[in-house]
């Protein structure tokens, strides 16, 4: 099994090249909010740690964004409590698809949280910015401190373009991505 990781700013259309591999998906994003739905025991540990900001089950999302934006430290204390969950259902899936050509492992913090592994083929969407507010302006809870607070704890976008093996640029047309992405998987297989 060839483990792909997408990596790229906020926005740029990771979760969209991704499923355009065609191939099993971790989405992270997706994991968590599964997790402030169902995981009791994650919403209790962040009560314990945020006692302030979270106060009934499930996790809101408005619970969420308050912590961030009231303390720039909360935004790690969550990510702390709620990754240990994700590697969990992250590694549940590589189990249940070992046996697969390929997976792509759609994680934002890859690098930052040390997920991937020297073997994996990392690969960098990259979008014009301008695009990326436009989209990310339209999304129903866009905040732009929430997501200068997001930026502020992941690598740089020249560091993470520097260790991919390849490059897909997305420029929100779905042939071209759709194009590269059967380059990328003929190169690959």
């Amino acid at each position: 099994m060839k483990r792909i990781g997408i990596l790229g700013d906020i926005g740029s259309g990771k979760t969209y090249v991704a499923k355009c591999f065609g191939y099993p998906v971790f989405n992270a994003d997706l994991e968590v909010a599964k997790i402030y739905k169902n995981d009791r025991k994650v919403f209790q540990k962040l009560k314990k740690k945020l006692p302030n900001y979270f106060d009934s089950f499930p996790v809101k999302k408005k619970e969420i964004i308050d912590a961030i934006l009231s303390n720039k430290h909360n935004l790690k204390k969550i990510i702390k409590i709620v990754h240990y969950e994700v590697r969990k259902e992250m590694n549940d899936f590589l189990k249940k698809n070992k046996h697969k050509k390929l997976i792509v492992l759609d994680v934002p913090l890859l690098l930052e949280n040390k997920i991937n592994k020297k073997k994996d083929i990392l690969i960098f969407v990259e979008s014009k910015k301008s695009e990326i507010l436009k989209r990310l302006k339209k999304r129903k809870n866009f905040n732009i401190k929430i997501l200068n607070n997001f930026k502020k704890i992941q690598l740089s976008l020249v560091l993470k373009k520097k260790r991919s093996q390849f490059i897909i640029k997305n420029n929100f047309k779905k042939n071209s991505v759709k194009t590269r992405v059967k380059e990328i998987i003929n190169n690959l297989i």
